[in-house]
């Protein structure tokens, strides 16, 4: 299982999911070497690390204090994948993961309890995979998400069904009070949550595509100050660039692990 937006220490103004819903609000890579796994994020993107209740295998990543991802060197004791995944505020992981199954999706992992929470690990009907975290969000959440120094993209077939599939599950656009709102914006489904872009899904992916970089996939950004920077420390310290421009990059980390960097500027 992924690393769970678990916040390292435990403070009395956490936020929880029954009051923020429907949002990204934490992500996490399961990769297999640990150490290797912080040395390249850190040569990378400057992160500072942290441990957690969880065990040694667990980290949170930090930036000037602030909880940005969170990494588990778990992939080859419990047999996953080495990826990227975004989590979503839920007021019940059962439920969601009931609504998953119900709408065509894949459940995984879970729900299983990891103390002050619960948290799923599922797929969408194109294959997307993505998590729910019911509980507890750490604290700092707020300047998490408004800072946005992670964020996080769909890549699917068909935007509109897929903004149908997770407004169900995940209680988008609705009469609940708190709900994400959903837009159509230059092209693609804009997620806001108080206000914030936290997600957009674009059409366009291919199901059947032998690429994995063309197939329906939750791509995780994080903001950087300098894109070519980043991409050169990546390939400095056993990664590589998949594609790179001015504002963005798409890197590989030395696991295999894909994921973005965007300048802020850009952002």
């Amino acid at each position: 299982m992924n690393h769970t937006p678990r916040r390292p220490t435990a403070t009395a103004d956490a936020v929880s999911t029954h009051h923020v819903f429907g949002a990204p609000c934490w992500v996490s890579l399961t990769s297999r070497d640990q150490q290797a796994t912080e040395s390249f994020y850190g040569a990378v993107l400057g992160w500072e690390w942290q441990s957690v209740e969880l065990g040694e295998r667990f980290r949170v990543a930090l930036v000037d204090g602030t909880p940005v991802a969170g990494i588990a060197a778990v992939a080859s004791m419990w047999q996953m994948a080495v990826a990227w995944t975004p989590y979503f505020a839920v007021p019940s992981a059962d439920e969601a993961a009931a609504r998953v199954q119900e709408r065509g999706g894949t459940l995984a992992v879970g729900p299983l309890s990891f103390p002050p929470g619960r948290a799923a690990l599922l797929s969408d009907r194109d294959g997307a995979t993505f998590g729910v975290w019911e509980g507890e969000l750490f604290a700092g959440w707020e300047v998490w998400r408004h800072a946005q120094p992670a964020f996080v993209r769909l890549h699917t077939r068909d935007a509109f069904d897929a903004a149908i599939f997770y407004g169900e599950v995940l209680d988008w656009a609705t009469e609940r009070p708190g709900c994400c709102e959903v837009h159509y914006e230059g092209g693609e489904v804009v997620l806001r949550s108080g206000g914030d872009i936290v997600a957009r899904i674009e059409s366009g992916a291919l199901g059947s595509a032998p690429d994995p970089t063309i197939r329906p996939h939750w791509q995780v950004h994080f903001a950087v100050t300098d894109v070519a920077a980043c991409a050169k420390a990546a390939e400095a310290h056993g990664g590589s660039v998949l594609s790179q421009n001015d504002d963005e990059a798409v890197l590989h980390d030395p696991d295999g692990a894909r994921f973005t960097v965007t300048s802020r500027r850009a952002r």
